[in-house]
């Protein structure tokens, strides 16, 4: 069969010209996704050469390279200028590197703290402008909130408020729901979500008037079942609900939602070894007598070997999530969901399309495996393993030290 003839070396000259200056156009970052992109756009070069003719060939080519291209470049900036944003929770970790990162581009900024005479408040003021004030603010307090209502609409005055960073979040314990106290259910959705959701309402005013941005943390543990999170993920389940239905109730004042779902990250709150040791211990010492009976002391004590062995894979560098919150605030055309961190991809596609089986072993393996709690093991007298636990925990010793241990 007769094959169309090619593009002469002249034709080629041009088009790789018109590419050229495509990329130059583009704010791209140099890095792996880049070439592994134009590496793609060399085999579909390629199988085009073969097995399409030049009119069709250029087609496909083109509309690959625009949509790589579109994909990897950078989308536009809004210019900082005078704008004006409050972030919760500056105490430390990403609030803290935000509120410092946010001033240093010029930014008007307004970070909440749990202290004032705090480690991280006591940073922030060495390190960052006279623009950048500080105010304390306790989200499960609804004095504190209208102090910081009253605060921000002093200082925006001139400026207006452009954004609104929701990152205080709380949680004190890593266990199985029916270990864990109704209480710190409450306690998570005071904090991660009435505090939140009572601040953002009294600066929609605000907001509405700058068409500005609400930028909210929230975390995959609100979209997937993570052992022993239970408390701390339906509060960010019900956050990242919230915020969708914002983002659609708001569109019409021009007003932009963004949730971030960082993967794990080496903050402050996160690897304090001695903090989580003390909740292990609260824990255990108000464990009613039959669950402790029912469960076992070392079943706890298991479950807390392998949330701070998790840990361990905490990223220390927390700029992808200070980017993400960054971009959300300035990008032209802000995502809905941002997913800084390492593996988040696989973990949500694994959540989305493998059975579930898969799903709960993979949650396990990646972040907590539990063992068998103690009525449950072979030899303890009244109860049988149900078949499916047995094979969810194939090898049920007794010995916490030889079940998942790592």
């Amino acid at each position: 069969m007769e094959r169309w003839p090619w593009p002469s070396g002249g034709a080629w000259l041009l088009v790789a010209a018109r590419a050229l200056l495509q990329l130059l156009r583009a704010d791209l970052r140099l890095g792996r996704p880049l070439l592994a992109a134009l590496a793609l756009l060399a085999a579909l070069d390629w199988l085009c050469q073969r097995l399409l003719p030049p009119p069709a060939a250029l087609a496909v080519l083109a509309a690959a390279g625009w949509i790589a291209l579109s994909r990897l470049a950078r989308p536009p900036r809004l210019p900082v200028a005078t704008r004006a944003v409050l972030i919760t929770g500056c105490d430390s970790g990403f609030g803290k590197e935000t509120a410092k990162k946010l001033d240093a581009m010029g930014f008007t900024v307004l970070a909440t703290v749990l202290e004032m005479n705090g480690p991280g408040a006591l940073e922030l003021r060495a390190c960052c402008s006279p623009r950048l004030k500080l105010l304390q603010m306790d989200l499960t307090k609804p004095a504190d909130i209208s102090r910081a209502l009253e605060f921000t609409k002093a200082h925006t005055t001139s400026t207006g408020l452009w954004g609104l960073v929701n990152n205080a979040g709380h949680n004190d314990v890593v266990a199985d729901v029916e270990l864990s106290p109704v209480a710190t259910f409450r306690n998570c959705m005071e904090v991660n979500f009435f505090g939140a959701l009572e601040l953002t309402k009294g600066l929609l005013p605000l907001l509405r008037r700058s068409r500005g941005r609400i930028v909210t943390l929230g975390s995959p543990a609100g979209d997937m079942p993570y052992p022993c999170l239970a408390a701390y993920g339906t509060s960010k389940a019900a956050m990242a609900l919230l915020m969708d239905a914002f983002s659609c109730e708001l569109l019409p004042w021009g007003v932009k939602v963004s949730v971030i779902q960082p993967g794990c990250f080496k903050t402050e709150s996160v690897s304090n070894v001695s903090h989580w040791e003390q909740r292990k211990q609260l824990l255990l010492a108000n464990l009613p007598g039959e669950l402790r009976q029912a469960y076992g002391e070392d079943y706890i004590e298991h479950l807390h070997r392998e949330f701070l062995h998790s840990l361990r894979l905490a990223l220390p560098d927390l700029s992808p999530v200070v980017d993400a919150i960054t971009d959300a605030l300035l990008a032209a055309r802000p995502r809905r969901r941002y997913y800084p961190g390492r593996g988040l991809g696989l973990m949500y596609f694994i959540h989305y399309y493998l059975p579930e089986g898969l799903r709960r072993r993979f949650l396990q393996s990646f972040f907590i495996n539990p063992c068998l709690p103690r009525a449950l093991r072979p030899g303890q007298p009244g109860t049988t393993p149900a078949p499916d636990t047995a094979q969810d925990n194939p090898s049920p010793n007794p010995d916490p030290s030889l079940v998942g241990a790592r």
